[in-house]
């Protein structure tokens, strides 16, 4: 206990999202997913971009049993993290999203932390999504001709295991700089290592001005899987000489459902994913090479293997996929919108059903009481989590567009963590809101029976 108030005046397992949170599990599995998420990615990347491997799990079979324990290894290791190319790529890609972090726009807040602090962000998201796929594509042979545009999925083999060499370097300097030289009182530690480098020890690092979690979690993350998909299309023509319309209306759907989320960026800083998790392992390590390995598994596979998908076919699921996108939009910015009203404003025509919360922050080390409104109309009186169905239907339509027939299980695997994450995060976020809210969850749940498929679940 003694280590929990190091660097913090926050109040320990008692104030959610100020020092340490129970919820954060007891650690068992800790040690088995730093070795195996990062070893997982670079298993991703190598059979989804080495040309001695059939992008399937049947042809990294066959390659493993041709080559044997060689064969093993390379897949382990991929390629050098020492290669020039994606270290050149990265620094260029960071120079280029900092400089957009900083345009002038107007200025909002997230929700005030149990310390008292206020996060604050600039509401650039959309200029920068814009501003940044304009000069990604005109610096390419789209336009000036410096790089190829399907630059990502050349050196992605490298690009991962350069991101991972960072992510977990980055990762311990986090763990270090949250004990020793936190940029706001949540902060702090469980006493343990492992949970520390896996969880974070600080809730909104800060680096030279550069706010942490925006930057890695939006600015680098989304911006790089919004990307990806068009990199990787473009690499499938100049291979194949014709446009494979699986891959890229997978494509196009993905990086619309990106313009979506920088439009809603401010929302997402807004989210219990923002507010409660730190940045360590889970979080940052996550963003920073999950993220470009998992999330764009199903059209990097498409670039070596075509879907073979008609237009009409590819055009059906595009739709299904892009009504998830929209729709899930919509369930985001009705909430925002009721917030942003203090309740003041009609869901559906109606005026809306809420409770109005009541949660306990620390500040000057004096408790203060605050209030939050928990929206019980619209799609939020459908079900208290309603939104992730809309994801995850995009989620499927993007893997299905790869034609799994065609392509076997490996494109499916986004769609199935992302089904597993969604679900578990309900779950997770339910623990989170009854801990900082109390019976007045409670009261919420009553109002608002299902998590997150009405009728089912």
């Amino acid at each position: 206990v003694s280590r929990s108030h190091r660097g913090s005046t926050a109040m320990v397992n008692e104030d959610a999202g100020a020092n340490w949170s129970a919820g954060m599990g007891s650690g068992f599995l800790f040690v088995p997913l730093l070795v195996l998420c990062p070893a997982i990615c670079q298993l991703l990347a190598f059979i989804t971009t080495d040309d001695r491997v059939t992008p399937t799990l049947t042809g990294f079979w066959e390659f493993c049993s041709k080559e044997g324990a060689a064969g093993c290894a390379a897949a382990a290791l991929t390629r050098s993290p020492l290669d020039s190319r994606p270290w050149i790529f990265l620094a260029l890609f960071c120079l280029l999203a900092r400089l957009l972090d900083v345009l002038p726009a107007p200025e909002k807040c997230g929700p005030v932390t149990a310390t008292g602090h206020v996060p604050r962000y600039l509401d650039n998201g959309i200029l920068h999504c814009v501003l940044f796929s304009m000069v990604f594509g005109g610096l390419s042979d789209l336009g000036l001709g410096l790089y190829d545009f399907g630059i990502i999925y050349d050196i992605f083999g490298p690009l991962i295991s350069a991101l991972n060499l960072f992510g977990l370097v980055f990762c311990l300097f986090l763990y270090v700089k949250g004990l020793n030289f936190p940029s706001t009182k949540d902060c702090g530690s469980s006493g343990s290592f492992m949970l520390d480098y896996y969880w974070g020890t600080e809730l909104y690092p800060k680096i030279l001005g550069i706010d942490v979690k925006r930057f890695v979690n939006c600015r680098f993350s989304m911006t790089f899987w919004m990307l990806a998909g068009l990199s990787f299309t473009y690499k499938s023509y100049k291979l194949h000489g014709a446009l494979d319309y699986g891959l890229l209306l997978s494509a196009v759907s993905q990086y619309l459902y990106l313009v979506k989320f920088f439009a809603w960026e401010i929302g997402y800083m807004r989210s219990i994913d923002i507010i409660v998790d730190r940045a360590g392992f889970y979080e940052t390590w996550g963003c920073l090479v999950w993220v470009p390995a998992m999330y764009t598994l199903h059209t990097r596979t498409c670039v070596r293997s075509p879907t073979g998908l008609s237009p009409q076919a590819a055009g059906a699921i595009f739709v299904v996929g892009m009504a998830g996108v929209l729709l899930n939009f919509w369930a985001d910015k009705q909430r925002e919108w009721f917030r942003e009203a203090d309740g003041k404003i009609k869901i559906w025509g109606k005026a809306p059903r809420f409770v109005e919360a009541t949660y306990t922050i620390v500040d000057g080390g004096k408790r203060v009481e605050k209030k939050s409104l928990l929206l019980a109309s619209g799609f939020w009186g459908v079900a208290r989590h309603f939104h992730y169905f809309f994801e995850l239907t995009a989620a499927w339509s993007w893997c299905l567009l790869a034609n799994p027939l065609v392509n076997g299980v490996l494109p499916l695997s986004y769609a199935i963590f992302l089904t597993i994450l969604l679900f578990d995060r309900a779950k997770r976020d339910e623990g989170k809101c009854l801990k900082k809210y109390g019976k007045d969850y409670q009261k919420y749940a009553e109002m608002v029976k299902y998590l997150i498929i009405p009728g089912v679940y």
